[in-house]
């Protein structure tokens, strides 16, 4: 089923984002360490008002198993809920990378998606991106919008697939994204989320 995040689900959520995120997870954390890079994002799942907070999650929860999630929040307020990760991820870490804007005002941002790989293959990845469709009609939203790195063809395809359009190409870290968009609907949600 899929709910809100809770501050329980941390553990759980950092190991999706850092499965996620690749090598830029190691970036931000400034080190090659797994247990540093998943307590990096542990922490700021656990928190309020940043960007990776539990507080902008969904999460797939099977049998009391988070098994997939996807993160999102508002474009417009990027700028807030990135600061308190890069003054942290550069005060005490040593991060020096200035991230580009991944996203803008006008769009409900998907920052990571991510299904555990035992679980991957069953559709929860199309649910949970359904599911905030109907989140971002609930808050208002009329575009959707993401990055796909360039190479990853199958996520692509997957986002293609829902109705997401290529809007151009960013580049974020080094690396080079496809920047898709998906317009909602102002039709009633199907989804209704406690």
């Amino acid at each position: 089923m899929i709910r809100p995040a809770r501050l329980t689900d941390a553990p759980a959520i950092s190991q999706l984002i850092v499965l996620a995120m690749g090598n830029l997870a190691g970036k931000f954390a400034n080190s090659t360490d797994e247990a540093k890079i998943l307590s990096l994002f542990e922490r700021f799942v656990s928190q309020t008002g940043n960007q990776y907070s539990y507080e902008n999650i969904l999460v797939w929860d099977e049998q009391a198993e988070v098994c997939g999630m996807i993160i999102a929040y508002d474009g417009a307020e990027l700028d807030k809920l990135r600061k308190p990760f890069l003054e942290y991820t550069r005060s005490q870490l040593g991060f020096t990378g200035q991230p580009e804007d991944e996203t803008q005002s006008g769009e409900f941002y998907i920052d990571c998606l991510s299904v555990n790989p035992r679980h991957q293959g069953k559709g929860f990845a199309k649910k949970l991106i359904k599911a905030l469709f109907d989140r971002a009609a609930e808050l208002g939203h009329q575009t959707v919008g993401l990055l796909v790195s360039k190479g990853n063809d199958k996520a692509k395809k997957l986002y293609t697939g829902l109705g997401f359009g290529l809007k151009g190409e960013k580049e974020l870290l080094g690396g080079f994204h496809y920047h898709l968009q998906y317009p909602v609907l102002n039709d009633p949600p199907q989804n209704q989320l406690p």
